[in-house]
């Protein structure tokens, strides 16, 4: 795992891949499919692996937090960047901040809670989290009533924040007032498009948002990395790759983003995830045959890039 100071160039580099966890049918953590599934992610390229929402964090034990820590470092090669996610309540944060304090990780995701907060009390708790870590944090946003502009750009200039995962959905990404008056006070090059590839090219291109958090380029990291470099180059190329994420990332909008993710990735043969942990439960029966096909279809999709960047002299 890299642990190096993090540089904001780093969020313009590479996607960051927001991976399923792996566990064993008694629901412990999984060692050896996690690393498969890194492995996976790494060769395609991505460097940066944010374990939050989709890893179901929301749910796991503060008593198992240190484990989780730990193997993820030993899993992830030298020249990635991993950030896990803490939270949603304050007394969970609490305890896990006392933790990260005593690891080599540079940054956490802080998990949006809905309700029971408000912007004041989320601006005043983030600055004494990041007292108690000692370090800055990402910070993920859904909606509006979080913590308003203001208040955001205020926790980034005093270096509560070191970035911003924006996810507030719109009918129109690109009808967004909420985000330009963001950018007014904070750099693009801080903030993270998190709603996967949907918004990804309307987010990079018209906002100039440093990438995107991506589920189904955990399949695809090479068409993953591809599609980023199309992006910031412009032009049509990157509307082609776009296309064929869109049949797996409709599944999860449908059905559930965090379940059919977690059952793609082992329908997809990459590595066996297993149970997913409670208070979630697998994809309806009937959407197992859809979600198998789409994200065997990426996959391929995925190889196809492989070998042609291969060809053309690219070693990922």
């Amino acid at each position: 795992m890299n642990t190096d100071p993090i540089v904001v160039s780093e969020f313009s580099a590479s996607v960051m891949a927001v991976p399923p966890l792996a566990r064993r049918p008694d629901y412990s953590l999984d060692p050896k499919a996690n690393r498969r599934l890194i492995a996976h992610i790494e060769a395609g390229g991505v460097s940066t692996l944010l374990y939050g929402g989709n890893a179901n964090l929301y749910h796991v034990a503060v008593s198992e937090f240190r484990e989780l820590l730990d193997m993820l470092a030993e899993s992830a090669g030298p020249r990635t960047r991993v950030i896990p996610a803490i939270g949603p309540d304050y007394g969970k944060m609490l305890d896990q901040a006392r933790i990260l304090a005593q690891t080599g990780y540079r940054t956490a995701m802080i998990l949006p809670l809905a309700g029971f907060t408000t912007p004041e009390g989320v601006a005043h708790g983030l600055r004494r989290l990041a007292d108690v870590a000692g370090m800055p944090f990402t910070l993920y946003i859904k909606s509006e009533s979080y913590i308003d502009v203001d208040g955001l750009a205020g926790l980034v200039d005093d270096g509560t924040l070191l970035a911003v995962k924006y996810a507030i959905q719109r009918a129109n990404p690109a009808d967004d007032g909420y985000l330009r008056r963001l950018l007014e006070s904070v750099p693009a090059s801080k903030v993270v498009s998190g709603m996967g590839e949907r918004p990804a090219l309307v987010h990079t291109r018209d906002f100039g948002l440093a990438s995107w958090t991506t589920g189904s380029g955990c399949i695809a990291p090479h068409a993953v990395m591809a599609l980023l470099r199309a992006a910031k180059a412009g032009g049509t190329g990157a509307d082609s790759i776009h296309e064929h994420f869109m049949p797996l990332e409709t599944l999860r909008d449908e059905v559930s983003l965090i379940r059919v993710l977690h059952d793609a990735v082992t329908l997809s043969g990459i590595a066996d995830m297993g149970p997913i942990l409670p208070l979630l439960s697998a994809s309806p029966e009937a959407a197992l045959p859809a979600i198998e096909r789409e994200a065997r279809a990426l996959l391929a999709f995925d190889e196809t890039l492989r070998v042609s960047g291969k060809r053309a002299g690219n070693p990922s």
